[in-house]
């Protein structure tokens, strides 16, 4: 049988819209039994909107359609493919058909958390999803393989990582030249003051580190034209 992990439910939001709409837990229950055909008792949304509880995949379809807002109102930010595809309001099966992909080989992609489709249904996916560059590599569960591009390129010869980034990400050649050439000045100078410091305390290298550490959130805010502080 396959298992569908329960989605990021914000439950305050479904707190605030049922009450939005003047209904009682008890209303929504009735709702999603009579509409839905979903059994789920007013202790239970009640438990849901207390974070006590959180309703699976189909459960916060329904809920949505008997608060009359979209899934995605009802969820957290989603990061995984899977909580992207629920805050569309997509099945699995309508997504893979709307790329050009089997079902099943989605399931299997979207389960393990590893995106194996090619350019097409890469490019087919982030429009239907309607994903940011940065949301489909994480989605996509790239964003380590990433960091390891940037922290090399960051700390050798930037211009020999171009390419691999490029293939990557999807932004032009010249962005990505652009990101990382300032991402490499900018950690070269961090380390420059390290080192000016003169003292070989525990600290020394501190800002190095911590810029590596957040490496991925750098390149973002310079590629996409935001202060990148920190």
């Amino acid at each position: 049988m396959h298992h569908t992990p329960s989605p990021p439910f914000n439950a305050l939001a479904a707190r605030r819209l049922r009450e939005a709409l003047g209904m009682a837990p008890v209303h929504v229950s009735y709702g999603l039994r009579a509409q839905y055909g979903l059994h789920v008792p007013p202790e239970t949304v009640t438990a849901w909107e207390r974070g006590a509880a959180t309703p699976d995949a189909r459960e916060l379809s329904a809920l949505a359609g008997v608060l009359w807002c979209s899934p995605a109102e009802l969820l957290a930010a989603a990061t995984t493919l899977r909580e992207h595809r629920i805050a569309r309001g997509w099945s699995a099966e309508e997504l893979a058909r709307s790329i050009g992909m089997d079902a099943s080989s989605y399931l299997r992609m979207e389960d393990s958390g590893r995106w194996r489709g090619n350019e097409r249904q890469t490019e087919a996916l982030a429009s239907v999803l309607r994903l940011t560059p940065r949301a489909l590599l994480a989605a996509t569960g790239r964003d380590e393989q990433l960091a390891e591009l940037l922290r090399s390129a960051v700390g050798a010869r930037w211009q020999a990582y171009v390419r691999p980034v490029s293939r990557m990400v999807p932004l032009g050649r010249e962005q990505v030249e652009d990101a990382l050439r300032r991402l490499h000045a900018d950690y070269q100078s961090r380390m420059v003051a390290t080192l000016s410091w003169g003292d070989a305390s525990e600290d020394t290298g501190g800002a190095g580190r911590a810029f590596m550490e957040r490496i991925v959130d750098h390149f973002w805010a310079v590629a996409e034209g935001r202060s990148h502080g920190g």
